[in-house]
């Protein structure tokens, strides 16, 4: 637990060499200049292709997926949640030869911008508002509050200039600080070079982590290991077997339950077989393809060439992100279930003490974080804040709690006391249970199915038994040994990985504003007055994610990964289907636009509310067929006359690398047989 003082050493010279380095790399940038909004927030369209593919894999991989899928990963999902990267690898590969020649021919600074060419002013504003209100609102305090969860669980107790080092509040402000400062000063070229390095370290950081979790199942007790299985496993089975074979063992179960496979039921709440076919395929093309802050990596790009290269080594990197953030998620189960459950104490804490104080005096200790563990020490500072809080001011919402069977059946007294909490809110009569865990479960369950019939509509926060987005955080403390340095590098390439991703999301809401938003506003524009606003909006959009960060704790927002994922519904498929429309179908009619962009967030919204048993994966699957069905008849109706002619950057060198579509090919060919492995 905690870390030592050449950790901390270490620690702070990688993150003050990253920092260094992408600072001096950007040092000749012309503000000034003729070309200043392009060498500030484009890098001079000067990016080489490893610089690009680095650049993208370290934009993306953050907390989101070392806290949010390796807890997936954990939890129910396991290999299945792999989709999301294995798919990317693909997705990216098609994106190379499809979006890139567009969006580089066009010499375009942002994605709204090629709406306003191929559609019109008002669809690219609309785009530019929405995206930027979602992503300083949503991916950018995420990723800032994930990396705070990560990064705190370590320095529990540890104070540095008075500030407390185990606060998630201010872990939220030293990431996101640190983030604004090489934004600030070196734009996207500081962006570039920092990813490099910290895009190099995230890999063999994550490559630690899943050999030593492998080296110690295979040393672990067979007989505890076998109580963490999917499906029946005799621990003589585990006593002779390997590493890889134990996590076969443990892991692989029917296709329903185990949590090797890669298929899902069709009545999975997040990643069902359905969504392999169309719906996981919507939120990718749009992130890779068409989101501002992955692809302005590729619209920095030196040439064609260097930008398509850069992408499909992007691709290839993809493969192996499962190995080293999915597969130690389900070790993490394997190995360390009771710390799991341990941080599920917290985290039920903090809920029910937020909505329900005298509940929570009600229940038992078992439920509650021990006052003399250290480690909660923060936990429980946070827990006595929120319940004199909610005495003095309960909030007026109705909050009742679901509870899941495992939950029952380890606290099956306080499990009947919920129960009882719940009827009195909801102005009902407790049924009689006799103390029975599934009996409690299911007449908890009727009442709250009851009350969701009628026409209020609670807030319904549900109990677990494990903290499964703790999974990585427990990782990294049981697994690597504090004093050597080595937990100081690999708390520093997970740190760099939150900094880097959310400077990435800096640097492009910052150019959305100013290319978009300030410069249709304000006529011609010097130079250095957009890279001066884009460097205002910078402070301004970190200063708006940190407050919201701290709040992400509450537990009405549930998992993170799912949280974000859940609200690029209501843009994605819209945004995906008008730019198919837009590159494939030239005499599509400009208000197609328009009305892809406002269609999709009422219908994806209504779905939401009046259909929220629907994956939101399908959900983004119906939102899409409908727009492009709705696109259709308006362009069979009303076609253009003729094709709408985008502008030309004469400076760009649009030659290709027929080297490149052999490696590619060959990405996708090895994506194929990774899903063959795991099906």
């Amino acid at each position: 637990m905690g870390v030592g003082i050449i950790d901390i050493i270490v620690f702070v010279i990688f993150v003050v060499v990253v920092i260094g380095i992408g600072l001096w790399q950007s040092r000749n940038e012309e503000i000034h200049g003729e070309h200043g909004a392009q060498d500030y927030f484009l890098a001079g369209r000067g990016l080489t292709w490893w610089l690009v593919g680095f650049s993208l894999i370290a934009a993306n991989i953050s907390t989101e997926q070392f806290v949010g899928m390796s807890g997936k990963a954990a939890d129910w999902l396991g290999m299945a949640i792999a989709s999301y990267e294995w798919m990317a690898a693909i997705t990216l590969v098609v994106v190379a030869f499809l979006f890139v020649p567009t969006f580089l021919k066009s010499g375009i600074y942002t994605i709204p911008e090629f709406l306003e060419y191929r559609y019109n002013p008002f669809a690219r504003m609309v785009m530019a508002i929405s995206t930027l209100i979602i992503l300083v609102g949503v991916p950018t305090a995420s990723v800032i509050y994930s990396g705070a969860k990560v990064i705190t669980v370590n320095f529990q107790g540890q104070a540095l200039f008075g500030l407390d080092l185990g606060s998630i509040t201010v872990g939220c402000w030293i990431i996101g600080s640190l983030a604004a400062v090489y934004v600030f000063a070196g734009g996207l070229k500081a962006c570039a070079w920092a990813d490099l390095i910290q895009g190099t370290a995230l890999i063999f950081g994550g490559a630690i982590i899943a050999y030593l979790a492998m080296k110690l199942l295979g040393q672990a007790d067979p007989a505890a290991l076998a109580a963490t299985a999917t499906s029946s496993v005799d621990p003589s089975q585990l006593a002779d077997a390997g590493a890889i074979e134990r996590l076969q063992l443990l892991n692989a179960g029917d296709w329903q339950a185990g949590k090797l496979h890669m298929v899902r039921p069709p009545d999975d709440p997040e990643v069902p077989w359905t969504a392999l076919v169309v719906g996981l395929w919507i939120p990718n093309f749009f992130y890779w393809g068409l989101h501002q802050y992955i692809t302005q990596r590729t619209l920095g790009s030196k040439s064609l060439a260097e930008g398509q290269r850069g992408v499909v080594f992007a691709a290839f990197l993809k493969l192996l992100i499962p190995f080293v953030v999915v597969i130690p998620g389900i070790l993490a189960y394997n190995l360390f279930t009771s710390d799991l459950e341990t941080a599920a104490v917290v985290k039920n804490a903090k809920a029910i003490a937020t909505f329900a104080p005298d509940l929570y005096a009600e229940l038992s200790d078992e439920v509650k974080p021990d006052p003399n563990e250290a480690l909660f020490v923060n936990d429980i500072k946070a827990i006595n804040k929120r319940l004199e809080a909610a005495r003095t001011n309960l909030p007026e919402d109705i909050t009742v709690f679901r509870f899941t069977e495992v939950f029952a059946k380890s606290h099956p007294g306080d499990a009947e006391r919920i129960l009882t909490y719940n009827a009195e809110r909801l102005g009902a009569v407790a049924p009689s249970t006799d103390f029975e865990p599934l009996d409690i479960l299911d007449a908890n369950r009727t009442l709250l199915e009851q009350a969701a019939s009628g026409a209020s509509k609670e807030a319904v926060h549900e109990l677990v038994l494990r903290d499964y987005d703790a999974a990585f955080p427990v990782l990294i403390k049981n697994l690597l040994p504090k004093g050597i340095g080595l937990k100081g590098f690999v708390l520093a390439a997970i740190f760099g990985a939150v900094v880097s991703s959310l400077a990435s999301m800096l640097n492009s809401s910052s150019t959305i504003f100013a290319m978009d938003i300030y410069r249709k506003i304000r006529k011609e524009p010097s130079q250095f007055e957009l890279v001066s606003v884009g460097r205002i909006c910078v402070v301004a959009f970190v200063f708006i994610a940190m407050l919201i960060a701290p709040r992400l704790d509450n537990p009405k927002f549930g998992g993170i990964f799912t949280f974000i994922q859940e609200f690029q519904g209501f843009i994605s498929p819209g945004i995906l289907s008008i730019f198919l429309f837009g590159v494939l179908v030239h005499r599509a009619p400009r208000a197609c636009g328009t009305v892809g962009l406002i269609i999709n967030p009422i219908l994806y919204g209504a779905l939401k509310y009046f259909a929220p048993d629907i994956a939101f994966l399908n959900r983004m699957a119906i939102c899409f067929f409908v727009i492009l069905a709705v696109l259709t008849i308006m362009t069979l109706l009303k076609p253009l006359p003729q094709p709408v002619t985008l502008p030309v950057n004469e400076k760009m060198d649009m030659r290709t690398d027929p080297r490149t579509k052999i490696f590619g090919v060959a990405v996708v060919l090895l994506t194929l047989t990774l899903y063959v492995i795991f099906w």
